[in-house]
């Protein structure tokens, strides 16, 4: 049964509210807050109580629609799309939805309103064709955010690309591990960080000697793709090798950013992935004080060259793909983002303009909590690098589902 709207508010005001709310976004975004790397180093936990994270809303102002699908992109986005069913295709997608708690979002509803949704974008002509059909067809639901008002906090992360070597040498002494096969079995607590790699990072004492994988040339590079889930290694030998999640030890996540900001290494104002990297890597000695105060510890298995895969166990796709709290919004759903999204303009130029984007909600993340969060997938190497360290701000997060 479809959610019945209680919101008594016009179109007009409706309007009205979310362009107050859309200045508030753009007005906060001169105060960066804190930061994020991958599926999110930081961001302060919701003091909000929510029930239902998703309400109705009677119409959203033109202005939020995508008008980029038909003259940019409209492949990558349909085959998003097909990842979302091939995901709602197989048991567990049927399990994520039997006690989903928001009503209406059923899985059979979900995978009509991708369906509905994939041929509309196949086959209209004209963005102003597309949105009147989406806008006639589907109702959207917004997500309540972390204050019950509808702030949403993005986010950004990416696959990084790091030169490698299967075999330790002098230059790449810093290994990930593969997941060791009793790892079902191990005792809780978990070893640490620094019992698991050593203090130094470099596994000379490690409790899984044995299970190395891979070895790079920089400490900080062999965390950051513990925190980015998944790499792509320009190995010694000439070939490319892509690795991806496998498994993580039972500890919560814990920020390096908010950790360098309460010891007053950095001021909140100015943290951001540059000023983290551009720390540390001035700091080299600090990286044995600060990688080991986060024990969540991420175990690798070798991909064969698929694409970044999401929690799903479905590609994630450039700037289509989303992290949110699988615990409470729909997996695998169609959403629409509000919010700045970083691009290169025609001189080359990094800019950050207010975009709208169809998205599939197709992957989580350790720092990814509640309905006021979001991670957005920017791809692999050092411009969806540059982008993801770039989004830091607030927006809306709306779901759309078939009438």
């Amino acid at each position: 049964m479809f959610l019945q709207n209680n919101n008594k508010k016009t179109k007009k005001q409706n309007k009205i509210s979310y362009s107050l709310n859309l200045n508030k976004t753009i007005s906060n975004l001169s105060k960066v807050s804190l930061i994020n790397i991958g599926l999110g180093l930081f961001f302060a936990p919701s003091l909000f109580a929510q029930n239902v994270p998703l309400k109705p809303v009677d119409s959203l102002p033109m202005e939020v629609l995508d008008q980029q699908i038909l003259s940019r992109d409209r492949q990558s986005l349909i085959r998003a799309v097909d990842h979302s069913l091939r995901y709602l295709n197989i048991e567990s997608s049927r399990k994520a939805y039997e006690n989903y708690n928001v009503p209406g979002f059923t899985r059979e509803r979900v995978i009509a309103s991708l369906r509905r949704f994939r041929e509309l974008v196949a086959t209209s002509h004209s963005s102003a064709q597309l949105q009147q059909a989406i806008e006639r067809e589907f109702r959207f639901y917004r997500s309540v955010g972390h204050d019950g008002d509808g702030t949403v906090h993005f986010t950004g992360y990416f696959q990084p690309i790091y030169r490698a070597s299967r075999q330790r040498t002098d230059e790449f002494r810093y290994p990930l591990y593969r997941k060791p096969s009793n790892f079902d079995s191990w005792n809780k607590p978990h070893p640490t960080r620094a019992q698991l790699e050593g203090v130094d990072g470099r596994g000379t004492d490690s409790v899984i000697k044995g299970n190395e994988l891979v070895w790079l040339g920089d400490r900080l590079e062999a965390y950051l793709v513990q925190v980015q889930g998944s790499a792509e290694l320009r190995l010694t030998d000439g070939q490319t090798m892509t690795i991806g999640f496998n498994g993580a030890t039972d500890y919560p996540y814990v920020s390096l950013g908010r950790e360098l900001i309460n010891d007053g290494k950095v001021p909140a104002e100015e943290m951001s992935l540059p000023r983290l990297m551009q720390y540390l890597e001035s700091n080299p000695d600090e990286l044995s004080v600060y990688l080991p105060r986060n024990n969540r510890f991420i175990f690798f298995n070798e991909t064969g060259g698929q694409p970044p895969m999401g929690s799903l166990n479905v590609p994630v796709t450039d700037e289509r793909s989303i992290a949110t709290d699988k615990s409470i919004m729909p997996p695998g759903a169609l959403a629409l983002i509000h919010t700045r999204i970083p691009q290169l303009n025609s001189d080359g130029q990094m800019i950050t303009p207010v975009t709208s984007r169809y998205v599939l909600d197709q992957d989580t993340g350790s720092a990814i909590r509640g309905a006021g969060r979001v991670d957005i997938f920017f791809g692999t190497g050092d411009i969806p690098k540059a982008q993801a360290g770039l989004v830091d701000w607030d927006g809306d997060l709306f779901y759309l589902l078939l009438k």
